[in-house]
C-alpha cells in the first residue's frame, strides 16, 4: 500500500510574516506584538503598528502629522482616545516621551494607572519637525512633566506663534499650557478642580472648547469628544461625524458641550 503523501507545511517564517501583514492591515494590537524594531520615517521614529506605510502615504499626499507627548503619570484613556481617533482619521501620529531617560533610548512611560506605554520617539528627536497638531493628554504628574519639558514647550510656543493647532485635556490645559503662558487671551476648559480652573485665564464650563488654534477639554470622560474635535479642526466636520458614527459615539450632546469661542 503506498504511503500517504506528506502534508504541505508553510514555513514558520512565512506564517509570522503573514500574521504581521494581517495585523498591520487590520490596525490591531497584534501589530504591536509582532512589530520589528522602530524605524525612522521623515525624521521621527514610528511604530509599524501605527502604520509606517500609512505615515509615508500621508506625507506623500500632504497628510496631517500629529504629535502626542506623554510622560510618567500621563492618563491612559486620554492618550488612547487621542492616538486611536486621529489614526482612524488618517493622520500620521507620533507618540513622544518627554522623560529625560528617553533621550538615552528608554521610551517606556508608566502611565497614571501603571500601564506601561512604549513611545515612538524621544521629544528631542521631534524638535526639528513641523506638526499640524500637538495634543497633550492629562493626568498627574504627567501634566507636570509636560510643563517642565523645555523641548515640548518650545514646540508648543512655535505652534502658537505660527497659528498651528495645539490641544490639551484634563490637567494639561491648566498645568502644561496656562502654566507656561500659552492660554493668554483664550477661553479654555480643564478638569473641574478649583485649583486647576483658577489657573485658566478665561475658564469655561463646556466639555470641549476651541478658541482659535487651541482646543481644550475636561477629562477621561470627554476625551473622545475632544479627539473628534481635533479631527474636525484638521479634516472637517464631515470626517468627524463619520468617525463618531463608526465608533458609536453618542451624537445627542448638549448644544453648548463643544462650543467654539
Amino acid at each position: 500500500t503506498p504511503e500517504p503523501a506528506p502534508q504541505s507545511r508553510t514555513q514558520p517564517a512565512s506564517i509570522l510574516e503573514s500574521m504581521r501583514l494581517l495585523a498591520l492591515l487590520a490596525g490591531t494590537a497584534s501589530a504591536l506584538a509582532l512589530r520589528p524594531q522602530p524605524q525612522l520615517h521623515a525624521g521621527r521614529s514610528l511604530r509599524p503598528g501605527r502604520g509606517v506605510a500609512m505615515a509615508a502615504a500621508n506625507d506623500a499626499a500632504g497628510g496631517y502629522r500629529v504629535l502626542v507627548p506623554i510622560a510618567d503619570g500621563s492618563e491612559e484613556i486620554e492618550t488612547s482616545c487621542i492616538t486611536d481617533t486621529l489614526t482612524r482619521a488618517g493622520a500620521a501620529v507620533t507618540v513622544a516621551s518627554v522623560m529625560p531617560r528617553a533621550e538615552e533610548g528608554d521610551l517606556v512611560c508608566t502611565m497614571s494607572r501603571n500601564l506601561k506605554v512604549v513611545a515612538d520617539a524621544a521629544i528631542g528627536s521631534c524638535a526639528g519637525d513641523a506638526w499640524d497638531l500637538i495634543a497633550l493628554p492629562g493626568g498627574m504628574p504627567g501634566a507636570k512633566h509636560l510643563k517642565e519639558s523645555a523641548a515640548l514647550q518650545a514646540l508648543l510656543a512655535s505652534q502658537r506663534d505660527s497659528d498651528r493647532l495645539f490641544a490639551a485635556v484634563c490637567a494639561a490645559p491648566a498645568v502644561a499650557l496656562a502654566g507656561n503662558g500659552l492660554l493668554e487671551g483664550r477661553r479654555a476648559t480643564c478638569y473641574p478642580a478649583p485649583a486647576l480652573r483658577e489657573a485658566l485665564p478665561q475658564a469655561s464650563d463646556d466639555l470641549v472648547v476651541k478658541d482659535g488654534n487651541v482646543i481644550t477639554s475636561q477629562g477621561p470622560g470627554t476625551s473622545l469628544l475632544f479627539a473628534l474635535r481635533c479631527v474636525e479642526a484638521l479634516y472637517g466636520k464631515g470626517k468627524a461625524d463619520e468617525l463618531a458614527a463608526e465608533m458609536l459615539v453618542p451624537v445627542a450632546q448638549p448644544e453648548a458641550a463643544t462650543r467654539e469661542a
